[in-house]
């Protein structure tokens, strides 16, 4: 599963749009997480995970804090999480996550990207079912039996570790990311974290060749270019 969840966050990376585009959706995120849950990080764990992701996608400070002064004034937009389930090019299974503030706009907009790519939307709990949500951390390392015992010694619940390529991953239920990460930095303050999500992660891949890379290509920058998308997850594995 390790070089699979690779494989499928360069495919993401390969899409992602203009750092203009990238700070506008962490902003809108921080300002859901901070005026539903609170502005002070310390007893707000959401927007303490969102932050830090912001920080090592290097979205600057002031959008950062722009966004949670803005929550704390109260009123503003009214977003709500929308999310929508489909297959996409080569029959690969995709979720779409969404903050919007007009639901119709936002179905639309999506349905277009599958309509366009000869892909199809379905219903909730289309594809949800073949994706387990966890919490997944991914640094440089050999020792996979030794990262094991730390999170042991620390009572953290851990779904599956791996070691491929000198990388290893950790996945584990969502719930369990800070107490995971906390023994991670705790145990091993020398290792960088280089990957530290909570995200859909595939149950089986499914492979996209010929024709359909291309059409896949094009489906992910549609998406990517909708502003109410924030994530999208998929289980397709390109082949060359």
């Amino acid at each position: 599963m390790g070089r699979s969840f690779e494989v499928r966050k360069a495919s993401m990376a390969k899409t992602q749009g203009a750092k203009v585009k990238l700070y506008s959706k962490y902003g809108k995120e921080i300002y859901v997480i901070a005026k539903n849950g609170g502005g002070d990080p310390d007893s707000n764990l959401s927007l303490k995970r969102i932050i830090e992701k912001a920080k090592k996608d290097q979205v600057p400070g002031h959008v950062i804090d722009k966004a949670i002064e803005k929550a704390a004034g109260g009123g503003g937009e009214n977003y709500e999480v929308a999310r929508y389930e489909g297959f996409g090019p080569g029959g690969c299974s995709v979720i779409v996550d969404c903050l919007t503030d007009n639901n119709n706009r936002t179905y639309m907009e999506v349905r277009q990207c599958f309509v366009k790519t000869n892909s199809k939307i379905g219903g909730p709990g289309t594809v949800a079912h073949m994706f387990d949500h966890q919490a997944v951390f991914q640094f440089a390392g050999e020792d996979e039996e030794a990262v094991l015992e730390a999170l042991m010694m620390a009572d953290a619940d851990v779904t599956d570790i791996e070691c491929e390529d000198g990388v290893i991953t950790v996945f584990a239920p969502h719930t369990e990311f800070f107490k995971v990460k906390s023994a991670l930095t705790e145990s091993m303050p020398e290792v960088t974290i280089d990957v530290e999500e909570i995200t859909f992660v595939p149950q089986t891949m499914t492979a996209v060749s010929g024709d359909d890379v291309a059409t896949f290509d094009k489906f992910m920058d549609m998406l990517n270019d909708c502003d109410d998308v924030q994530n999208v997850y998929h289980n397709a594995e390109i082949e060359a």
